[in-house]
């Protein structure tokens, strides 16, 4: 089978500039989603999306692909990961007769996740071709039933109010399971972007890591985290 990886990494970013290029022990945090990648014993190609320049060397230096520049309009803080996934697609469809079986999105900004991970992903959705999509998704620790709003007299409102009548007010074992969308690892049938015009489709299957695995670049204060809880795991 066909199963490409997509890395999305544009050069603009608010938390932290030029976050994807950033050294995390002597590599571009880009780098270790590439390694990832080309460690999976099922992912067979592995593609770099961006319209930086910079990021496109770096991407070749480490062993991905990167047979396009993105273009500059998808690359916008406001641009949602559908379009940059079609556009790769229906590039790779028209310019090289190539049509993947599986894509697997890879977020740079993830530098610790374990190629069997992304192996058992694949495989699960293989497994369940009534799905259109797989996600990576953790145990919450703050958990939703003791989650509240603010209502328009100034007054708590539990969120969850609809599951119970006093959610917050239950004991920690008697919490349903729930969880959390990590974006370590997002597996998609090509149709599910292309006809339902969707990163996910309508029917997802789960894959759950420990929420102690997950680390995500967003902020400097990561940066502080991943270098206290993951140094010696990268």
């Amino acid at each position: 089978m066909n199963i490409l990886a997509i890395i999305p990494a544009r050069g603009g970013s608010k938390g932290i500039k030029r976050k994807n290029l950033i050294s995390i022990k002597g590599k571009p945090l880009i780098a270790y989603s590439i390694e990832h990648a080309l460690n999976s014993k099922h992912i067979n190609r592995v593609i770099v999306s961006s319209e930086d320049d910079e990021i496109l060397a770096a991407a070749v230096q480490y062993g991905a692909e990167v047979p396009f520049k993105r273009p500059k309009e998808l690359a916008e803080d406001h641009v949602l990961d559908f379009p940059v996934f079609e556009h790769a697609l229906n590039f790779l469809k028209e310019k090289e007769n190539y049509e993947p079986d599986v894509v697997v999105h890879l977020r740079p900004t993830c530098p610790f996740r374990k190629p069997e991970w992304i192996d058992q992903c694949v495989e699960r959705l293989i497994q369940n071709p009534e799905a259109d999509s797989l996600r990576s998704v953790s145990e919450v620790k703050q958990h939703p039933y003791r989650v509240f709003t603010i209502d328009q007299n100034g007054m708590l409102l539990p969120v969850m109010l609809h599951e119970h009548p006093l959610p917050y007010l239950l004991r920690r074992q008697d919490l349903p399971k729930m969880y959390y969308y990590n974006c370590v690892i997002d597996v998609t049938r090509p149709k599910t972007i292309l006809e339902k015009r969707s990163m996910t489709g309508d029917r997802l299957l789960p894959f759950v890591i420990d929420p102690d695995d997950v680390i995500d670049i967003d902020a400097p204060d990561d940066l502080k985290i991943l270098e206290v809880l993951f140094k010696d795991r990268l």
